[in-house]
């Protein structure tokens, strides 16, 4: 007897997309009919024509009534796949840096049943055709990736890809409440100490807006870093029992 299909949620964050979304959705859909995946969409708060322009689709939508962060929006679409009863739940962004193009390879590993999260990475293959990433975003991600695999006993080559793949029962048990863009450093050191099973799928290095800002002080790379450091280094003393003794290494 073959197992049943997974239900598998593509959930995608959107904040202010009115440029973008109309096209991203009609790729996800069609892709998403290859493999009877649903789409939920988390409306972070936007306040141009996005909200009806959301209407026009067959989606799900959580609106938030004012932006409340992208980890929020993370937060949120966890927590939906796991009451709704979705095995796994695929995170990609609606600005078309996350190519709807590489969802069947996501299913793929999650079909495979070897791991807990499926993550996309940008720099694993640099074979692949891709634009050049920004010096900052690079340098930053670079330091912060190294600095968790030292920790954590990791071996990831990109801590910042939001296209991801999640076991929607194992991610329900977190305690995630990290509301910002530090949200993925909570994310590694719980997933961390939670035992989750991590692969990575080389996906393209995309950047179609390079004006777009993180917002909230973080635009200033050095203060960016700083506070995800401390995100991270806030929740490795909350889960310092269940980490690798190396994970608290100059902390106190």
């Amino acid at each position: 007897m073959t197992s049943p299909a997974p239900r598998v949620l593509i959930a995608i964050p959107v904040f202010n997309e009115e440029k973008s979304v109309d096209r991203v959705l009609g790729e996800v859909a069609r892709h998403a009919a290859g493999f009877g995946g649903e789409i939920l969409v988390i409306d972070d708060g936007s306040t141009d024509g996005t909200p009806c322009m959301l209407a026009k689709h067959p989606v799900e939508v959580i609106r938030h009534g004012k932006n409340r962060g992208y980890g929020r929006a993370m937060q949120d679409m966890l927590e939906w796949a796991d009451f709704r009863g979705y095995d796994w739940v695929i995170s990609m962004d609606c600005d078309e840096q996350h190519e709807p193009a590489s969802l069947p390879a996501f299913v793929e590993c999650i079909r495979r049943g070897a791991s807990d999260i499926v993550s996309g990475s940008r720099y694993i293959d640099e074979s692949l055709p891709g634009d050049p990433a920004p010096e900052d975003r690079r340098r930053i991600n670079a330091l912060l990736t190294r600095e968790v695999n030292e920790r954590l006993s990791l071996g990831i080559t990109d801590a910042f890809c939001g296209y991801k793949a999640y076991r929607a029962s194992a991610c329900a048990k977190l305690a995630l409440d990290a509301n910002g863009y530090d949200f993925p450093m909570q994310f590694w050191v719980q997933a961390c100490a939670a035992g989750l099973r991590i692969e990575e799928l080389a996906v393209r290095r995309i950047y179609v807006d390079m004006t777009r800002t993180f917002g909230s002080g973080l635009d200033v790379p050095d203060r960016r870093l700083a506070i995800y450091r401390e995100t991270m280094h806030r929740e490795i003393r909350r889960c310092a029992r269940r980490l690798p003794v190396r994970a608290m290494d100059g902390l106190s």
